[in-house]
């Protein structure tokens, strides 16, 4: 490998690094307006024209902010731990397409490429409380490790039963067989454990428990500030962008799926333009939940990955071995699939309903008050 070459490889890390760092800064703008939507606020708005420059703003609030450094921590593992988080999610843009053209590495093995990656930035949540070297930081680090590598099980495996329908590990390849139907169709209980499982695995929403500021202060990140911090912070919304593009890719028919009308390069760019559409919604339903759903129990996510998602999952690559060894119509995968998801919901209502402690809060109307024979007139 000459000069030249590795010239040029940084200068694509350096590319994909701004873009992914702009697209992510712009996600926090976006999440802070749904958010005061939902929970009708104004959100932020002074800082540019409708607060468009508000991620700028924070951007070099966090880069000039004073960096601490604990006098007890381990110093070698405190500053890699945000490296070790931040490159995982750079990596696995090697090989994920944007359409046919746009991608870095159309590698035959990218869906293997990225499972593996993906797997990587555990390793960087675990050294950041241990490095740390404070109990609540430890503690968080290891609650992160228990959720990711549960919830990996199910991600992995809803990932599986898609390569098997397309019989290609090659991205571009799943997206080009669903050009008739998107596997969502066929495959729509694969879908809904991949996006549940893909929340776990980002620690948003309900399923941020190795950062619950009520429970253990501040997670693994907690003695972390300044720029240290914001490289966490840049890489849990790099990695929100990168589960929502993988979404699109393997279950909503991509850049393919509703075919457009057009030739050329009007084809291109309106493909293009569908991709990010589609995209852009996957990532407001993720902020939409974080909007409406409390979080969970650290024993209430443990039972909800190991007693639901992962046994479906597996039954989920049984059912689908069945339905392809056997030349069985793609129809009858989707029906039975369409009736597990069934099953899935109904588990989980019933589940909520098994948790629920009963009224915390009594609301009681004026009228109902009046009524009260015990109710009495103010002086």
């Amino acid at each position: 490998m000459n000069f030249q070459e590795i010239l040029k490889y940084f200068v694509y890390a350096g590319m994909i690094f701004t873009v992914l760092a702009g697209i992510a800064a712009y996600l926090t703008l976006m999440e802070r307006k749904v958010l005061a939507w939902i929970q009708q606020r104004m959100g932020p708005k002074y800082v540019g024209f409708r607060g468009i420059l508000q991620p700028l703003a924070d951007g070099i609030k966090l880069v000039i902010k004073e960096d601490l450094l604990p006098s007890w921590s381990d110093r070698t593992v405190y500053w890699i731990a945000p490296i070790a988080v931040l490159v995982p999610a750079l990596l696995m843009w090697v090989a994920i397409p944007i359409t046919d053209g746009i991608v870095l590495d159309d590698s035959d093995l990218g869906l293997f490429y990225i499972t593996a990656i993906s797997v990587l930035t555990v390793m960087g949540l675990v050294m950041a409380g241990w490095g740390s070297a404070n109990k609540w930081a430890v503690m968080g680090g290891l609650r992160a490790a228990g959720q990711l590598v549960s919830y990996e099980i199910p991600f992995i495996m809803s990932i599986l039963t898609i390569a098997m329908l397309a019989q290609s590990l090659n991205l571009t390849e799943i997206v080009n067989q669903q050009t008739t139907f998107a596997f969502i169709l066929k495959q729509p209980l694969a879908f809904v454990i991949f996006f549940i499982a893909g929340l776990a695995e980002l620690g948003r929403i309900p399923f941020d428990i190795h950062h619950a500021e009520s429970e253990v202060v501040g997670g693994p990140f907690v003695e972390y500030s300044g720029a240290h911090w914001a490289v966490f912070y840049l890489a849990e919304y790099m990695n929100t962008f990168t589960v929502a593009v993988l979404t699109t890719i393997l279950f909503l028919g991509g850049w393919v799926w509703p075919q457009m009308p057009f030739e050329g390069s009007l084809h291109d760019f309106l493909s293009i333009l569908l991709f990010m559409f589609k995209t852009v919604a996957v990532i407001y339903l993720i902020f939409w939940i974080r909007g409406t759903y409390p979080r969970l129990r650290i024993d209430q996510l443990m039972a909800f990955g190991w007693k639901l998602l992962v046994p479906l999952s597996f039954l989920n690559v049984v059912i689908t071995s069945i339905v392809l060894f056997y030349g069985f119509s793609h129809f009858v995968l989707s029906a039975v699939s369409i009736f597990l998801t069934g099953v899935l919901f109904y588990m989980i209502s019933n589940r909520s309903k098994k948790y629920d402690s009963g009224e915390t809060v009594r609301i009681v109307s004026s009228s109902q008050v009046r009524d009260n024979q015990n109710f009495k007139e103010p002086l």
